[in-house]
């Protein structure tokens, strides 16, 4: 049970990197003449396949934050953690009948352009620069010092900078080929992700049951985790009640039981999918059926990841709460790291490499999208307006070092705090805060052609502050019991408020906002899109997709309910 790499982990890691790059640099040379455009680098227009696409969104969703984060939340919670998950392949299918139509419709590229269209330039460049800063200082580091710091770990705790540098090169090395190789890479990576983080569950479920005498059977084990920790195969987490626990409480602050379902989750899911760029870029260069079907089959894959990245915390809890798991070290963040100290030399490389893939991807995705964001839609437009697409291609590749550089030299030294509030905490506290408002600006601008430019600004300000005094003051201010909510103690002193009943009220508020201000417009505004009930329609192998999906996510909750 060493935790230390050995040459063999070693030899199965270079192989993973060797095949990765070399089918890169493959796509890359294989590039026609018609694909060294902006648009083919940015967005490689016209050229992904629906399994491409689908590949990609998945390895560019499924990183470090994932692998540790819900892992160790699987540890805390439970299956209820899937959510996550199962809402997301619902999310999925939702974005892929009615927002890529209304993007593709419009030639939308860019969610800034998205904003410029349907509203005003001011509107696009505010959020353009924020996003920006949020890609950088929120997600790209995150990602780069939680991939580094589990990676590290593994190969003994000694090599962080090495590995930090190492992942950010390997990223580099994908991103400067354009979306096209990030794309087709991404298929080498998702395939290593999957098949990696299910053998690590396989070998989770063995080991329990091993140590607890049923014989090294998956099927068994997942029996045993059952039978020993029936309340984390519970989907709703049940409210808080006067003889509660605190760690009860603390598990309904995480997740609200059915108020999650009313309130934050949707909203997390439909922005993460349809309002982001680094998700929605990959099916912008696409035609309609491609972009669908690649959606759709994200949302598939989605429904297999709580078996990789939450059945292993899940495995820990049980062998911790029985004295099995000495090892685990750092609370529930600890959990899959600790569940990859049983894995037999060689597999226990090929985790590393299924690690890496999910980080390497989705840093690779995340620079595109910063570069493609700042080339398209602040240096195109106000400071090289002439700019060839050569310019163009060259200006981004400059964004996406620069982009690196600056992630490298931010979490170097945990110079943002990541590693003191946990990397999953750091991004769903973050992008939490103004996932309200930018969904409603976004909701409102595709199906409502009253919508203002006003309304607009007004509302991504509202939504935000309207997060922050839900999140931060309201208990204080208000009181821990009004009509609109419960505030819980946190175990720290103080009251909260379960972070997803904060999103849904800041939500509502902010719509309400957006409505009353429009109202003051004209009944159509002239910058509305033309909708038209075709552009919706799906075809039957698509309605397949979505009634096999629906039916998957129907039969879990009525097994965990």
């Amino acid at each position: 049970m060493s935790q230390n790499l050995a040459f063999a982990d070693y030899a199965v890691f270079i192989i993973y990197f060797i095949v990765v790059s070399a089918y890169g640099y493959t796509i890359y040379r294989k590039r026609e003449k018609n694909e060294h455009d902006a648009k083919a680098y940015f967005l490689a227009e016209g050229t992904l396949t629906w399994w491409a696409i689908g590949a990609s969104l998945i390895a560019s969703n499924i990183s470090a934050e994932q692998f540790i984060g819900m892992s160790g939340e699987g540890f805390f919670l439970g299956v209820a953690v899937a959510a996550y998950e199962w809402i997301a392949a619902i999310a999925l299918i939702i974005v892929a009948v009615w927002f890529i139509p209304v993007y593709l419709k419009n030639k939308i590229y860019t969610m800034p352009q998205f904003l410029k269209t349907r509203y005003n330039e001011s509107t696009a460049l505010i959020m353009a620069v924020f996003w920006l800063f949020l890609y950088v200082f929120v997600n790209l580091t995150s990602i780069l010092y939680l991939g580094a710091v589990a990676i590290n770990g593994l190969a003994g705790g000694e090599y962080l900078h090495a590995i930090m540098i190492g992942l950010a090169l390997f990223a580099l090395l994908i991103s400067l080929g354009g979306m096209k190789v990030v794309a087709y890479t991404d298929v080498i990576q998702v395939a290593v992700l999957i098949i990696g983080g299910l053998v690590t569950s396989y070998i989770a479920l063995t080991t329990v049951g091993q140590y607890f005498g049923v014989g090294e059977n998956a099927i068994a084990g997942f029996k045993v985790l059952m039978e020993k920790a029936p309340e984390h195969f519970k989907m709703i987490i049940p409210e808080p009640t006067a003889t509660s626990s605190q760690l009860e409480i603390n598990k309904y602050l995480t997740f609200p039981g059915m108020m999650s379902y009313l309130a934050g989750i949707w909203i997390i899911n439909l922005n993460y999918w349809g309002c982001n760029q680094y998700i929605t870029q990959r099916a912008l260069g696409a035609d309609l059926q491609t972009a669908r079907t690649g959606i759709l089959f994200a949302g598939m894959l989605k429904l297999l990841m709580p078996v990789i990245v939450m059945l292993p915390g899940i495995a820990a809890y049980v062998l911790y709460e029985n004295g099995h798991l000495p090892q685990l070290v750092g609370g529930k963040d600890g959990a899959y790291s600790a569940m990859l100290t049983f894995l037999p030399t060689g597999l226990k490389g090929l985790s590393v490499a299924a690690l890496t893939a999910a980080i390497v991807a989705s840093l690779a995705g995340k620079v595109n999208s910063i570069s493609t964001i700042y080339t398209l839609d602040v240096h195109k437009k106000y400071i090289q307006k002439n700019a060839t697409d050569r310019a163009q291609v060259n200006i981004g590749r400059y964004a996406v070092f620069a982009a690196m550089l600056l992630a490298v030299m931010f979490t170097w030294n945990d110079l943002l705090g990541i590693g003191g509030v946990g990397g999953f905490t750091y991004i769903q506290k973050y992008t939490g805060f103004i996932s309200p408002g930018v969904f409603a600006m976004f909701f409102l601008g595709m199906f409502w052609k009253r919508t203002t430019g006003t309304a607009a600004i007004v509302g991504v300000i509202a939504g935000f502050l309207l997060s922050v005094l839900f999140n931060e003051f309201a208990p204080a201010l208000f009181g821990n019991e009004t009509l609109l909510y419960t505030a819980y103690a946190n175990g720290k002193g103080g009251f909260e408020i379960p972070f997803h009943i904060c999103m849904g009220l800041s939500f509502v508020f902010t719509m309400l906002l957006m409505i009353a201000i429009s109202f003051a417009g004209p009944k159509v505004n002239p910058k509305a899109f033309e909708l038209d009930t075709e552009m919706f329609k799906v075809k039957p192998q698509t309605t397949v997709l979505i009634v096999i999906t629906l039916l998957i996510i129907f039969a879990l909750y009525v097994k965990f309910w």
